[in-house]
């Protein structure tokens, strides 16, 4: 991972001064200092950059919910901040995932034009299947733990504020990292047939706390706010990564990885970029933004909230 690689790096005389000269290189961008540097100082920072592709250092990538996620995300930007632009574009600084979940899950697209009318009669139960899913959660111990642990900040006001949004966020986020998809996915992505089960659905991030706020912000705004956070940057490029849309692959994703796609959606979930069901009578999701006030960048914003709305590989 980046951590290890970057103290293998720094054990290294000619690794470390490069890898120093890099770092100054990224501070300086992002205080605009390269506008004021000349050229010397510019190919200084490219120099490094080729002596560094040499290393383990420019392939590291880092797991999903590690100990030191946060300063392993901070060193596989500071090594790709040169990539700056389309976040569409951005690589996924996660190592790929081997496990591969269980197809059950296609059973209940999160975008879909209509309610699971390709189940065949039979595999879904007459009952509520999200309230059988909070069931289940309930009776393994580590789903019950991680869900009580975010249900107590989602829920607890403020003196002016309706809940601590950070803390639900944290909390949210290690339940997704920590507890095994068949009971976080089984609550999350549960197929349903009434408003009843859709509602309960919606409700299993605390959305009034974790989702919605006071105003909605324009799209673009809320990615580049993301785009400061290490953490949420990252699980936004990761989505992007895994969940590219391809109308002629089987499982309607690029790379054929849908396991990884809902991984990837599932791991926004507690960032700013929070995505959920936009409503009880739909199965469309979206981060709480819309597109007003775009201006010229209209298109550019669109393109953005579709990848959610619309995204067949979902």
């Amino acid at each position: 991972d980046c951590v290890k690689a970057s103290d293998q790096c720094l054990k290294e005389q000619s690794c470390s001064t490069k890898y120093r000269t890099l770092r100054q290189c990224v501070a300086g961008k992002e205080s605009n200092f390269s506008r004021a540097t000349g050229l010397e100082a510019k190919d200084e920072c490219k120099s490094a950059m080729e002596a560094l592709k040499q290393k383990s250092l420019y392939n590291c990538r880092c797991k999903r919910g590690m100990k030191k996620e946060k300063n392993c995300l901070r060193i596989y930007w500071s090594m790709y901040q040169s990539l700056q632009g389309n976040d569409l574009l951005e690589d996924s600084p996660y190592e790929p995932v081997n496990s591969r979940l269980s197809d059950i899950f296609r059973l209940a697209p999160i975008v879909s034009g209509q309610y699971c009318t390709s189940v065949p009669a039979g595999l879904l139960s007459k009952g509520n299947n999200c309230l059988d899913a909070a069931k289940a959660c309930n009776l393994n111990d580590t789903c019950k733990r991680f869900r009580s642990a975010y249900i107590t900040p989602c829920t607890s006001s403020t003196s002016n504020e309706i809940c601590n949004k950070r803390k639900c966020h944290k909390a949210l986020r290690l339940f997704f990292d920590k507890v095994p998809p068949k009971h976080s996915y089984g609550m999350l992505f549960c197929s349903c047939r009434d408003v009843a089960c859709t509602e309960r659905r919606r409700q299993t991030i605390v959305p009034v706390c974790s989702y919605e706020d006071r105003e909605k912000p324009n799209c673009l705004n809320l990615q580049e706010s993301c785009k400061k956070n290490y953490i949420c940057r990252s699980r936004l490029a990761d989505f992007f990564t895994n969940c590219q849309p391809e109308s002629r692959s089987v499982s309607s994703c690029l790379k054929e990885n849908y396991a990884d796609c809902l991984l990837a959606y599932s791991g926004l979930i507690g960032t700013v970029m929070t995505p959920n069901y936009i409503d009880s009578n739909s199965l469309s999701v979206a981060p709480w933004c819309d597109c007003s006030n775009s201006g010229n960048e209209i298109d550019e914003c669109l393109k953005f909230l579709n990848f959610f709305q619309d995204n067949t590989c979902l």
